[in-house]
């Protein structure tokens, strides 16, 4: 996704999303609705880690802001049935979900990079760096936490990468030396005259 073609791709992420919140979410919630889902979350965990990544990098590419966890489960209360205790996203399964949500910062960050779009990517990785960093502090407090670590180094190793790439583009570009001749008062080369061939 770049800046050209930015609203074409939203509004296509925005309907796959209803898409699998209308075919595979509903048929989860439905099923599990009453139960106690929480003794099978084991079983969905891994498909609603990837529906909470999807939903918050839709939003962030929207708005440029974090889908809360509260908003999300608000989007599944019409898919329950109103007697029954509502299926919720759980908190463990919308931060691990966060975790994946970095990776796909790091690709877009890149990309936007590679596009020529440095503050932009800039943004992502401070974005980034701030879900890192409050992740940090709540991963060690939470029960079933072996998940995380992993997602924990992955996500260092996404921050990392943006860091890095940011980095080398702002060194490269201090390190570029003007064209020859240019009229440009700021060239170290003001006084050398172009030659033709």
């Amino acid at each position: 996704m770049s800046k050209f073609n930015k609203v074409e791709v939203l509004e296509k992420a925005e309907k796959d999303l209803a898409a699998v919140t209308d075919q595979y979410v509903s048929r989860l919630v439905k099923e599990l609705q009453g139960t106690d889902f929480w003794k099978l979350r084991r079983a969905y965990s891994p498909g609603i880690q990837e529906y909470v990544e999807a939903a918050t990098f839709c939003c962030f590419c929207k708005n440029g802001t974090l889908l809360e966890l509260d908003e999300i489960n608000k989007t599944l209360l019409p898919l329950n049935d109103p007697s029954l205790h509502p299926l919720q996203i759980n908190v463990l399964d919308y931060l691990l979900g966060l975790a994946d949500l970095t990776g796909e910062l790091m690709r877009l960050a890149i990309g936007r990079i590679s596009d020529g779009e440095l503050e932009f990517a800039e943004k992502i990785c401070k974005f980034v760096r701030d879900i890192y960093r409050e992740l940090t502090l709540v991963a060690p407090l939470m029960d079933d936490n072996s998940d995380m670590k992993t997602k924990m180094d992955v996500m260092l190793q996404s921050v990392m990468k943006i860091e890095n790439a940011c980095f080398s583009v702002h060194v490269r570009g201090s390190e570029y030396i003007p064209l020859l001749g240019t009229d440009d008062p700021s060239s170290f080369l003001v006084g050398v005259p172009d030659i033709e061939l």
